[in-house]
């Protein structure tokens, strides 16, 4: 469901809620020396691969681009060669610009810019991978069988160049017209077998309206945000390297996982309940990722079914481990051991678990820098990780009450999302406005209703809404 609010905000400041989470875009002038002056370290041992043809596929205007990826179709099934950008090889560790890094831990983003993990110079200019540019990579390669199954993996260092830089919208209209990039031919056959695997996995993928706050003009809009078959056949590509990386250093017996645990039998059973009520066949012997992978997303039954999901999902958690296997190595929304590997300009933790492997797959020991930091990387990405949430969050709600600050009184069309507890007001979703908010009253979850906004205020970032039987 893709709607356009009928209000824009002419202005929304986000200046409270970067002061308020300490977000502060300034680098200290010793880090961002480092980050100006930097030069590849591993330059004399890299192999020249700036033959592949390798694109790069990420939203308009991003500059931090993390990866490239060149995909062959073969006889017996699939090449992939995926570039990342070498972050390791131009932060000096100890240095300045690392301890500003792990201060950070992520890049944040906010609808009027981002707050980058690594200054713009680096992230956005000597060491994104940027078109027809000559890079530093860790360079992944995947051979696949016809069912883009891996069947070997090799990982090292290399010189890259990109040679096109592809939008998802684009991407997407060129695979309806069948006229994609050469290097990108094969990714939507790549995609849907890998889409078929997780399935088969049980993996659990939710389709949550997912909102966003987009500038307008001279203002801001609501919206869902967009999403085509492009990102989720790209997803795909970082999903089997991550995979691919975990498994690396599980056999190795070092590294730094992103694990989840399965869903709780209790979560599945009231997914179930709810399921049931709502009318909607769920056959027993289906699993519960191919059951919400199979819902019409235009329906409200799905609204409803997709804001309860999240239970299933609880326990996300980084862990490090050096010489002895964690009790869980899996990632149960992926249904398969997991790793992030494919982001180091933006998460720190992908810097350090990059490192792993290729000192794996080489032979040589891990670096003491990275074996040192590895068990201290769980809790500064999980912090980061609340605060990103948080920060987001905080985003939205004073995106909404702006955008409805002159509207309180009004009555709108809603589908309930989730009903009403002795603890909490009902929560609707109003698509016309393309927000989220709480209900008083007591709706049924599903049904579609009319509602009157009784407040709308940006100083507490609160809106609320009345059911209107």
């Amino acid at each position: 469901m893709v709607t356009r609010p009928v209000v824009v905000a002419p202005e929304i400041d986000f200046a409270g809620v970067r002061a308020e989470f300490d977000l502060v875009d300034d680098f200290p002038e010793d880090a961002l020396a480092e980050a100006r002056a930097a030069t590849d370290r591993f330059a004399s041992l890299r192999e020249d691969r700036t033959d592949l043809p390798l694109v790069t596929l990420d939203p308009p205007g991003s500059m931090d681009l993390d990866q490239a990826l060149h995909l062959e179709r073969t006889d017996t099934g699939f090449v992939l060669h995926y570039a990342i950008a070498d972050v390791y090889a131009v932060v000096e560790p100890g240095g300045a610009l690392d301890r500003e890094t792990h201060r950070r831990a992520q890049t944040f983003y906010l609808p009027d810019g981002s707050i980058p993990l690594h200054p713009r110079e680096l992230s956005e200019g000597t060491a994104s991978l940027l078109p027809d540019e000559v890079r530093p990579a860790v360079l992944w390669r995947i051979e696949m069988d016809e069912r883009a199954e891996p069947a070997a993996v090799s990982v090292s260092r290399a010189r890259v160049r990109s040679v096109a830089r592809l939008a998802y919208a684009g991407v997407q209209r060129d695979a309806e017209a069948g006229t994609l990039h050469p290097s990108i031919a094969a990714l939507p056959e790549f995609g849907r077998l890998r889409e078929a695997a997780a399935r088969e996995r049980g993996a659990i993928e939710l389709r949550l309206p997912e909102q966003d706050v987009v500038a307008d003009g001279d203002g801001w809009r609501l919206e869902i945000e967009p999403r085509t078959e492009a990102d989720d056949w790209n997803s795909q590509v970082s999903l089997l390297t991550g995979m691919c990386a975990a498994n690396i250093m599980i056999d190795a017996e070092i590294g730094l996982l992103r694990t989840l645990p399965p869903a709780d039998p209790d979560a599945v059973a009231s997914l179930r309940r709810t399921a049931r009520s709502l009318g909607v066949e769920w056959p027993a012997e289906m699993s519960v990722g191919a059951f919400l992978a199979g819902l019409d997303a235009n329906l409200p039954t799905t609204l409803v079914l997709m804001s309860e999901a999240p239970t299933l999902l609880r326990g996300a958690s980084y862990v490090a481990f050096d010489g002895e296997l964690p009790e869980l190595t899996v990632h149960g929304a992926i249904g398969a051991p997991y790793a992030h590997v494919t982001a180091p300009l933006r998460r720190l933790s992908d810097r350090y678990a990059t490192e792993v492997c290729l000192a794996v797959s080489s032979g040589a020991a891990v670096p003491g820098d990275v074996r040192d930091m590895l068990g201290s990387l769980p809790k500064i990405m999980s912090s980061s990780d609340s605060l990103a949430g948080k920060v987001g969050r905080a985003c939205i709600d004073l995106s909404e009450a702006v955008v409805l600050s002159s509207r309180v009184g009004e009555t709108f069309e809603a589908t309930v999302l989730r009903g009403a507890t002795e603890r909490r007001d009902a929560e609707i979703f109003v698509p016309s406005e393309t927000v989220i908010g709480a209900c008083a009253g007591a709706p049924a979850e599903s049904e579609r209703i009319t509602v009157r906004l009784v407040l709308s205020d940006p100083q507490s970032r609160t809106v609320q809404f009345a059911h209107e039987p």
